[in-house]
């Protein structure tokens, strides 16, 4: 006996989950997520179990991908809205209620201890994203001073946790779709112009105004002993200036090819400070030298231009601009964080993504992949 129908067989069925994913995208991906195995691998040996939760905080990731990877670019934004009230409302609940660690008041208690300014991370985008969307073909000045609102409730309360790390990124993802929905450039070139002049006065005056501890009233102690830090790590070369020094020496002495896998001895001997978290890179670049640095970089390189790529193609304003702003969000992170380590901008508490140890990190870092497989998926079905 035949039957006429026969029940499709469980790849047939899963294979509609899978069709449409960027294939460039996921590969470089499972590169950096390589890479940052083998990193941990070194350099959190003996911390416990780092290397197995980063692994497991790479699966989380990779599911959460795949998940969001489902929802239609259509969905996430009428989501938009939503969360962002919601990460602004968990803000607020941080400034009034927060727990305080170290001097920074960050996270909140609601049954269990979250950080909601990563919620912002990806909410900020997508609220722009969705602004502009609905605002298509009758763009205003005003719409722009609206976005801006928008983009300066929550970087001004993370700001104020204090937080400079994830108010930057924050505010590199809300700029970023603000530009790419038509902000002239007149308007962005005068605070570039602004901020080099700026720089350059402070290249050029930081002895006086560091090394005779003039105060500078426009930002906080531990701001301004940051930069005055990135200008000259030697004022202090065991307390402030400890974590660049070291971080540079490690990076000097891995010389082209590096010491090799498990041969770093500024890493083994523990003379690099947070190691397996913000200065990870100064790990890597020790043991891989420069063409491990170069491989990294390339990896970086291509998953950002790639998602711009994306943008390029995506169907709808709301897409472009968020996969715009993703795109933006990921250098975002690789640049702050290889710049700090290396010495050309202040150390702030910035992951490098996919290598740094952090569960809320790679969680923001799942999501955002998520949408960019959407945006991508969306676009081959169509066309399809």
């Amino acid at each position: 006996m035949s039957y006429a129908f026969q029940k499709p067989s469980l790849w047939a069925r899963t294979l509609p989950f899978f069709r449409g994913f960027d294939t460039p995208l996921l590969v470089v991906v499972v590169m950096l997520g390589l890479i940052g195995l083998l990193t941990m691998y070194s350099s959190g040996h003996d911390h416990g179990t780092r290397f197995e939760d980063h692994g497991r905080n790479m699966l989380l990731a990779a599911t959460i991908m795949f998940l969001v990877a489902q929802v239609p670019p259509q969905r996430l934004m009428t989501l938009a809205p939503a969360l962002y009230g919601a990460g602004l409302a968990l803000l607020v609940a941080v400034a009034l209620f927060g727990i305080t660690k170290k001097g920074a008041t960050r996270w909140l208690n609601i049954g269990l201890t979250i950080q909601p300014s990563e919620i912002l991370k990806i909410a900020m985008p997508l609220m722009l994203a969705w602004w502009f969307q609905k605002r298509e073909g009758q763009l205003r000045p005003l719409d722009f001073l609206v976005g801006s609102i928008l983009l300066a409730m929550p970087v001004a309360l993370i700001i104020r946790q204090p937080d400079l790390g994830t108010a930057l990124l924050v505010l590199a993802a809300g700029l970023s779709v603000i530009f790419f929905a038509g902000l002239s450039w007149r308007l962005v070139l005068p605070p570039i112009v602004l901020a080099i002049a700026g720089v350059l006065l402070l290249m050029v005056f930081e002895q006086d105004l560091c090394a005779q501890g003039v105060r500078w009233s426009v930002l906080r102690d531990y701001q301004q002993q940051r930069i005055c830090t990135l200008l000259d790590p030697t004022q202090d070369p065991l307390g402030k200036g400890f974590h660049i020094i070291q971080g540079m020496i490690a990076i000097g002495s891995g010389g082209f090819w590096g010491k090799g896998f498990m041969q770093g001895t500024q890493t083994h001997l523990e003379f690099i400070p947070e190691r397996t978290t913000d200065f990870i890179f100064a790990a890597y670049a020790e043991e891989f030298g420069l063409a491990g640095n170069l491989l990294l970089l390339g990896g970086f390189l291509f998953l950002v231009l790639r998602a711009l790529t994306i943008a390029l193609e995506a169907s709808t304003v709301f897409s472009r601009l968020l996969a715009g702003a993703l795109a933006m969000i990921f250098f975002s992170y690789a640049f702050v964080n290889m710049g700090m380590v290396s010495g050309i901008v202040p150390v702030v508490g910035v992951p490098l993504p996919f290598i740094s140890y952090g569960g809320s990190a790679m969680v923001t870092l799942g999501l955002a992949l998520g949408m960019l497989m959407s945006i991508a998926r969306s676009r081959r079905l169509v066309q399809s």
